[in-house]
C-alpha cells in the first residue's frame, strides 16, 4: 500500500485477539496432551504391577496380558510427554507429533477396549479433543 506521499507503508498488523485465540488453543491442546501422556502412563503402570484396576479374562482377537498392554501404553505415554512439550513451546514437530500420539493412543485405547472399557473410552474421547485443539489452531492466520 502506497500513501498519498508515495511512501509505501507497512501492512496492517494482524488482529491481536486472533493471534492470541490461537495460542490459547496450542496451550491447551499441549496441557490435555500432557494430562492425557500422564493418565496413558498411569494406565500402564497400573496394569504392569498388575493391579485390579484391570479387568482380565475377557476374550478378545486382540489378546493381550495386561503386562503387554501396560507397557504398551506406558510407552506411549512417555513419547506423549514429550510431543506435549514440543507442542507447548511451539515446535512444529510438536503439531504432527501430537496428532500422530494421540492417534496412537486412540488405536491402543480401542484394542484394549474389553479390558479397562469406561477408561479407554475416556482416554479415547480426550484424544479426539487433542486432536481436534491442534488441528484447530492456525498460527499462520
Amino acid at each position: 500500500m502506497t500513501n498519498p506521499s508515495g511512501v509505501q507503508s507497512p501492512p496492517p498488523a494482524e488482529p491481536f485477539q486472533r493471534q492470541s485465540v490461537a495460542t490459547g488453543i496450542s496451550i491447551t491442546a499441549a496441557i490435555m496432551l500432557l494430562v492425557l501422556a500422564a493418565v496413558s502412563v498411569l494406565e500402564g503402570v497400573s496394569a504392569i504391577a498388575k493391579d485390579e484396576i484391570y479387568v482380565a479374562g475377557v476374550d478378545y482377537v486382540y489378546a493381550f496380558d495386561s503386562t503387554t498392554w501396560g507397557w504398551i501404553h506406558l510407552i506411549l505415554g512417555a513419547i506423549g510427554v514429550i510431543c506435549a512439550l514440543g507442542l507447548l513451546f511451539g515446535r512444529t514437530w510438536g503439531r504432527y507429533a501430537a496428532m500422530a500420539i494421540a492417534t496412537l493412543v486412540i488405536i491402543a485405547n480401542f484394542l484394549s477396549l474389553p479390558y479397562y472399557p469406561a477408561w479407554s473410552l475416556l482416554v479415547i474421547a480426550l484424544s479426539v479433543v487433542v486432536i481436534w485443539a491442534v488441528s484447530a489452531w492456525q498460527p499462520q492466520l
